[in-house]
C-alpha cells in the first residue's frame, strides 16, 4: 500500500483502546471504510491487529483464545476490535488471504513497534497468483449481498476488491484504498466517484444505481482479473513460511 495516499483516519483517540487490552499487542490499524477510503460521517471503527500470548497458553491442554473479538460504543463511535494471536494471523498470511495482508500493512497505524516493521516486510514472501481466488471470491460474496439488500456499501465492496485483485496480480503490490485503485486500474468503471461521494453521506441506505449497468461493470471486472492473473508474474506458493516460522518463535520466546 502507498503510505503516501492520504486516507481519511476516524477522529477518536483510538491509544486508550490498545492500552485496555489483557495481552500485549504487536500492532494493530484501522481497516474498513477508513482504510478503503469511503467511510460515512457514521462509520464505525473498524480495529485489526495481533496480540501475543504467553506461551504458557500453547502449550497446554486448555484451548488458547486465539482470536479475540469485541464491539462497543466509545465516545459516540461505535468501535470493532478483532486481534489474533501472533501465530494465528502468520497461518492465515499463508493461507492466500488477502484481508489479512490489507490489516498488516494499512497505513492507518495505531499501534506498531519493531515486531510490526519485520512482519510487514515479510508480506511480499505470502503474496501469490492465488490470490486472485481471494478477491473473486470475496467479490462474489459482497455482489450477493447488494443483490439482496440493494445498498451502496456492498455494491462499492464489489467493486473495491475487483479493483484490489486486479492491481495485485499485476503490480504485485496490495493497494486497498478505492479512489487511489481508480487511478491505477484503467477499467475501473467512471462512475465510481459519484458512489464513493455518496457513501460518504450515509453508512446505509440504497445504490442509486442502473442495476443493468453495473452488472455488467462487475462481471466485466471479473474478467479482467482472470485474465491479470493468468498474465501475473506472482508465485504460485508462498515463500516465506520458513521466515515467517523463525519469526513467530523468536518473538514469541523473546517475550
Amino acid at each position: 500500500m502507498n503510505p503516501d495516499v492520504r486516507v481519511d483516519a476516524p477522529a477518536v483517540d483510538l491509544a486508550p483502546v490498545i492500552a485496555e487490552q489483557p495481552h500485549p499487542v504487536l500492532f494493530a490499524t484501522v481497516s474498513g471504510a477508513h482504510l478503503y477510503g469511503f467511510p460515512s460521517r457514521d462509520s464505525d471503527v473498524d480495529l485489526r491487529g495481533v496480540h501475543l500470548l504467553p506461551a504458557a497458553d500453547l502449550i497446554g491442554l486448555r484451548e488458547p483464545e486465539e482470536t479475540r473479538s469485541r464491539m462497543w460504543v466509545r465516545d459516540g463511535v461505535e468501535m470493532d476490535l478483532v486481534t489474533h494471536d501472533l501465530r494465528k494471523f502468520a497461518r492465515l498470511m499463508l493461507r492466500r488471504n488477502g484481508y489479512v495482508l490489507e490489516q498488516l500493512l494499512s497505513p492507518l497505524v495505531v499501534h506498531t513497534g519493531e515486531a510490526h516493521r519485520e512482519l510487514a516486510a515479510l508480506a511480499p514472501g505470502v503474496l501469490t497468483s492465488h490470490h486472485a481466488h481471494h478477491y473473486r471470491g470475496f467479490a462474489a460474496t459482497q455482489w450477493r449481498l447488494f443483490e439482496k439488500s440493494g445498498e451502496l456499501k456492498p455494491l462499492l465492496y464489489t467493486f473495491r476488491v475487483l479493483l484490489t485483485g486486479i492491481h495485485l496480480m499485476r503490480s504485485g503490490a496490495l493497494e486497498a484504498h478505492l479512489p487511489t485503485l481508480i487511478g491505477h486500474v484503467a477499467e475501473a468503471p467512471a462512475h465510481l466517484p459519484e458512489l464513493i461521494a455518496a457513501k460518504a453521506e450515509r453508512e446505509h441506505g440504497d445504490a442509486d444505481v442502473d442495476h443493468a449497468r453495473v452488472r455488467g461493470d462487475v462481471e466485466r471486472l471479473h474478467a479482467v482479473l482472470d485474465e491479470a492473473q493468468a498474465a501475473s508474474v506472482l508465485p504460485g506458493a508462498a515463500t516465506a513460511h520458513d521466515a515467517l516460522h523463525d519469526f513467530v518463535v523468536r518473538v514469541r520466546l523473546e517475550r
